[in-house]
């Protein structure tokens, strides 16, 4: 009776490691490796993407109609025009069809000098040193950001979706659309995500949260069939384009890209 009082405990834990579905594959065995410091990563049953970028090896970029002509384009023409390889929604914007709902300031260029008093993150990049991350999404609720608008060249006020302790922020709602979002995992690489289907952003946020992806935070972009990701580099292409939109294109599935004002865009760095 003795000898076989250890064996249950073995049992579980090997039973665990070879039949538990989050163990059978290490986090990046779940991603397709694109290039150095760039992985693709598709969950297909939640119709979810997500480029994973390490930014030893990439640079962002904010490209605003604003300072260039007022001329608003697809994710695809940003990155035809500008040499990016890849590109996605900078954040939801105002009536004028220019200008961020949040702060957003581009180096010298001021899209939208107010900050956003319901807006909790922004996304942080092109640092005036090397004090702080070349990239973060800075969290109003637990980061000083007074004391870090100025480390940054590049700054966008979104809304947020995962705080700093990794709990979901978002309130419980009725409505669905496609989404796209920027993440930060914890080994400090930007994460593009897009989801095809129509999901409330609050279980959107959960699902995201369940993925072995080592998410730490997170902040909303845009939603319905502006939301948008393209990708062109290493012989691979695609453009992933959102529909459906609660209560304005809830029988629009067309998938046309439609232009866009501010991108966020990436470029590899000299080798």
């Amino acid at each position: 009776m003795n000898r076989r009082i250890p064996f249950l405990p073995l049992f579980i834990v090997v039973f665990w490691l070879f039949l538990s579905p989050l163990s059978i594959l290490s986090q990046d065995e779940l991603w397709k490796r694109i290039d150095d410091g760039l992985s693709l990563g598709e969950f297909n049953s939640q119709k979810i993407t997500l480029l994973r970028i390490d930014p030893k090896y990439y640079s962002f970029r904010l490209l605003c109609a604003s300072e260039n002509k007022k001329l608003r384009m697809t994710a695809k023409q940003w990155c035809q025009k500008n040499n990016i390889i890849s590109a996605m929604n900078a954040g939801m914007y105002q009536s004028d069809g220019m200008t961020n709902v949040g702060y957003m300031k581009n180096f010298n260029h001021m899209n939208n000098p107010r900050l956003n008093t319901k807006y909790k993150a922004v996304l942080a990049f092109n640092p005036v040193d090397d004090t702080v991350p070349e990239v973060r999404i800075i969290d109003m609720k637990c980061h000083n950001f007074e004391g870090l608008r100025d480390k940054y060249q590049t700054l966008i006020q979104g809304i947020r979706m995962i705080s700093c302790r990794q709990e979901n922020v978002w309130q419980k709602q009725n409505n669905l659309w496609s989404i796209t979002a920027f993440g930060m995992d914890k080994s400090g690489n930007g994460l593009f995500i897009f989801a095809e289907p129509a999901y409330s952003v609050h279980d959107f946020i959960n699902i995201l949260l369940s993925l072995p992806i080592s998410l730490y935070n997170a902040m909303y972009l845009e939603g319905g069939p502006e939301a948008t990701l393209y990708f062109s580099g290493s012989g691979i292409e695609f453009e992933k384009i959102g529909t459906y939109d609660t209560g304005l294109n809830e029988n629009d599935f067309l998938k046309i890209a439609r232009p866009l004002p501010n991108v966020i865009g990436i470029v590899r760095k000299p080798r």
